[in-house]
């Protein structure tokens, strides 16, 4: 018994990688520069901020840090997690031919958005290694915290994933609510802005966002060397908030999964 759930695991997740592959190609076809581009529009929203702030600003270095390094901590898993949630959002609708498919496995279609985003996001965190590495920072064991919070980042992106993929299925606008929620929480989380501007009073309700956690996370990681364990009552506010919101978003999309044929 555990064997054959073991293959069927091994063989969804085969299917889950080879259609995240495919998604990642078809994602910019027609296009002169291909996949290129889900490495260059990331790339240049960097230097657009780095250049406003930096030199248009005069933005000094934060807690004596280049500002551009400061900044890339932030904006690369935001990347991660806005990319990742705007694409699993339309997943199911985008495939509804694969839906009516009797046995073709639904549950994995947000999965498959997510782990595309993820081929991106390593080559980035690949990058800012580099970029530590050119401004004279060396290797520490507490960049490789990351892990964690991109494991964190997995499961916050696959929750909602579930629950505004299959929204979406039955109420379109839902598409259009997450964009806009997601331009919210750009700029309501300290991505380019430190909390440091903000008075303590406020600084409750910011540490409410999840991705606060996620960016400020890595940036304990690469830049200020904090364990996550450092800071308990954050880290469990954030799993908390965090698995309810998964159990919510698998609950919703297992009661309506098999409405999805007749609607679509």
């Amino acid at each position: 018994m555990y064997t054959s759930k073991f293959q069927e695991l091994k063989k969804t997740a085969r299917l889950t990688f080879e259609l995240s592959k495919s998604d990642l190609k078809t994602r910019f076809v027609g296009s002169v520069l291909g996949i290129t581009w889900a490495f260059i529009q990331p790339l240049i929203t960097i230097l657009i901020f780095w250049f406003v702030f930096q030199v248009g600003f005069k933005s000094m270095p934060v807690d004596d840090f280049p500002f551009i390094l400061w900044l890339m901590c932030a904006m690369i898993p935001w990347f991660f997690f806005s990319d990742s949630l705007n694409a699993a959002t339309g997943t199911i609708i985008e495939n509804s031919y694969l839906v009516k498919k009797v046995n073709f496995k639904i549950g994995i279609l947000p999965l498959v958005k997510i782990v595309s985003s993820l081929y991106i996001h390593f080559f980035f965190i690949g990058f800012l290694f580099f970029m530590f590495y050119i401004y004279g920072y060396s290797f520490t064991l507490y960049n490789l915290q990351f892990i964690y919070y991109l494991f964190a980042t997995i499961v916050l992106a696959t929750g909602l994933s579930y629950l505004f993929a299959t929204l979406v299925v039955f109420l379109k606008d839902i598409g259009q609510f997450v964009g806009m929620i997601l331009q919210f929480c750009f700029w309501l989380t300290p991505i380019f802005w430190s909390v440091d501007i903000l008075p303590n009073k406020f600084l409750f309700f910011i540490k409410l966002n999840p991705i606060y956690y996620i960016t400020d996370g890595y940036r304990s990681a690469f830049i200020y060397n904090h364990w996550f364990w450092d800071r308990p009552l954050l880290t469990i506010y954030f799993w908390l908030v965090t698995i309810a919101i998964f159990i919510l978003g698998y609950t919703v999309y297992s009661k309506l999964k098999s409405h999805f044929a007749d609607v679509l």
